[in-house]
């Protein structure tokens, strides 16, 4: 009884992730006033993905700092060393 109880709720958290992953295809609904509800709502998914993209973008650091002019002398000094010859 009990693995037959945990089969069937495993069998719903499947479906309902399933069903939850799938964007709903707006098109397909017959009604203008459903079809048109359908696709506000895509809208404010995709503004709220937008802005937690934009958010998680902004607190990443900057990959590269600025050349400092210390550092830039010091990279002129070492471009004139032959490394080669």
């Amino acid at each position: 009884m009990k693995l037959a109880t945990s089969l069937l709720f495993a069998v719903i958290l499947i479906t309902s992730h399933a069903n939850a992953a799938t964007p709903e295809q707006c098109r397909f609904i017959e009604a203008r006033a459903e079809r048109e509800a359908c696709y506000q709502r895509q809208e404010v998914a995709r503004a709220a993905r937008q802005k937690a993209n934009e958010a998680r973008q902004a607190e990443q650091q900057k990959p590269y700092e600025p050349m400092s002019p210390d550092d830039a002398q010091l990279a002129k000094a070492i471009r004139g060393i032959c490394r080669g010859c």
